[in-house]
């Protein structure tokens, strides 16, 4: 293909995909209750959907509800854990391990105290036909979830003869199939059954014509990239329009691998069920969407986009997170909205300089390090120099703003910043992501490129995208320079 060709049409679909971004309007503060919020999602969706509930639990407090998802953190890190065993399950989940990383983190307050799931619900579908995660992975996540939500709120569904798929009663593919759009008929109306088991008996479903409004709002002010798309889609009961006084609750839907708005339309945002029920019974749907730019169109849950993917501060995590602060403000609530614009500069050995947008109504500001606190006393500024860092090495900054009561507003996208070598120095190798695999210093998954070690994504695998790493141990890298 001739280069120059490829890069205007590249250039035109930019073109398109911002003024997409400029025609959606921004996500509305509608003053849903915050202590209605739950989430669900298939596969990828069910992985970055136990991440939420988990280290979200004070946001999540209803619970989830997860199909073909596994547990917490399985991954930890590694693309081949999560092909292997948290999808095949070609080899054991350390379930025990996963367990003490999760109260390990909690203690640390990079994720919220895990003693907010104990009132949460979850509920689990897994299909006898899935062989993409198969049910020994799911077994797994029910185990996991016994260390920390009583038995009599969990329900598992594992008898139905499902492929890789979310299940509905009368659309989709047939009900054993795995294919795309990924969405099958079973004669099972899963998602009516994942919200009545998190919120308990509901009014009856809307079988005709909807009576509320679907919405594609800016997804960016929250994500900033980070393998999300520049719009996702809310949907709002009539009831829930202009401010519903607490009255209303919140669900985040969270779509699988190559089944975000771009890969299958608006299929999954307005077939998978859960429109019909939310109509009826005051339901915020919030479905986020990942880019085509993320592996596989997936949802982080294995580290492709931030090594710290699966704490609060991880770049999608927050963003969600961030989503649900603003539905959840407004008309019943006083909650600042995040901040933006926040990015990392003047890099040394030990110190990273932290800036952010003011927030209009802010006194002040805290800034968190891979989820925990940094600064002693609000800041005033919009900037913050953190100290005390290690060289050559790669850290997550999430900032909230401040009332002047101190009440604190949701968190901010996440900014990543790499320090510099120091007197240590290391060696850094600059070329094109095509040879940066052939010598062993990074891997190529699915079209992109991802550094050894670190796990940073570094783009397209080609030859055409240069990067410059940094070798600060023996086959780890880091995005950086000398």
């Amino acid at each position: 293909m001739n280069w120059n060709w490829k890069r205007s049409v590249m250039a035109a679909a930019m073109a398109v995909a911002a003024q997409g971004a400029a025609a959606a309007v921004p996500l509305p503060a509608l003053g849903a209750n915050p202590a209605e919020v739950s989430v669900s999602g298939l596969s990828a969706g069910g992985f970055m959907a136990v991440q939420l509930h988990v280290a979200y639990s004070a946001t999540f407090k209803r619970g989830a509800g997860v199909v073909a998802g596994g547990p917490y953190y399985c991954a930890e890190g590694s693309v081949l854990n999560a092909t292997g065993r948290c999808m095949t399950h070609a080899s054991s989940i350390p379930v025990s391990t996963l367990v003490s990383t999760t109260n390990s983190w909690a203690a640390s307050g990079a994720i919220d105290p895990v003693s907010n799931l104990s009132g949460s619900k979850v509920y689990l579908f897994s299909g006898t036909s899935d062989n993409t995660v198969k049910q020994p992975v799911m077994d797994d996540l029910k185990t996991y979830y016994q260390s920390f939500v009583p038995a009599a709120n969990t329900v598992y569904k594992n008898n139905l003869g499902a492929g890789h798929a979310m299940v509905t009663d009368d659309f989709g593919g047939a009900c054993a199939t795995t294919a795309s759009p990924y969405i099958n008929n079973c004669g099972f109306d899963l998602a009516g059954e994942i919200l009545q088991h998190l919120y308990g008996p509901l009014n009856a479903r809307n079988n005709g014509t909807l009576g509320g409004s679907f919405t594609e709002f800016n997804q960016g002010e929250f994500s900033g990239g980070s393998g999300m798309a520049a719009t996702g889609w809310l949907y709002t009961p009539a009831a829930c329009a202009a401010g519903s006084g607490n009255s209303c609750r919140v669900h985040v839907v969270l779509h699988g691998c190559k089944q975000n708005y771009t890969d299958v339309g608006d299929q999954y945002v307005k077939k998978t069920g859960y429109n019909r029920w939310a109509d009826t019974n005051n339901i915020v749907l919030v479905y986020p969407q990942t880019s085509t730019a993320a592996t596989n169109s997936c949802w982080d849950w294995w580290g492709y986009g931030s090594v710290n993917y699966a704490k609060k501060s991880g770049p999608q995590m927050a963003a969600v997170k961030a989503m649900v602060d603003r539905v959840t403000g407004g008309g019943g609530g006083s909650a600042l909205p995040a901040p933006t614009g926040v990015g990392t500069s003047g890099a040394t050995s030990s110190s990273m300089v932290i800036g952010w947008t003011a927030v209009a109504g802010a006194s002040g500001y805290n800034v968190y390090r891979g989820g925990s606190k940094v600064n002693a006393s609000p800041v005033a500024g919009t900037s913050y120099t953190d100290t005390g860092l290690a060289p050559s090495t790669s850290y997550s900054w999430t900032v909230t703003g401040l009332t002047a009561a101190n009440a604190e507003g949701a968190m901010s996208a996440a900014a990543t910043g790499t320090t510099t070598g120091g007197s240590g120095g290391g060696t850094c190798f600059t070329a094109s992501n095509y040879t940066h695999t052939v010598a062993g210093r990074a891997y190529a998954l699915w079209g992109l490129t991802y550094a050894y070690g670190s796990g940073q994504s570094m783009g397209l695998w080609n030859i055409y995208v240069t990067t410059t790493l940094k070798q600060t141990g023996p086959n780890y890298y880091v995005i950086g320079s000398c």
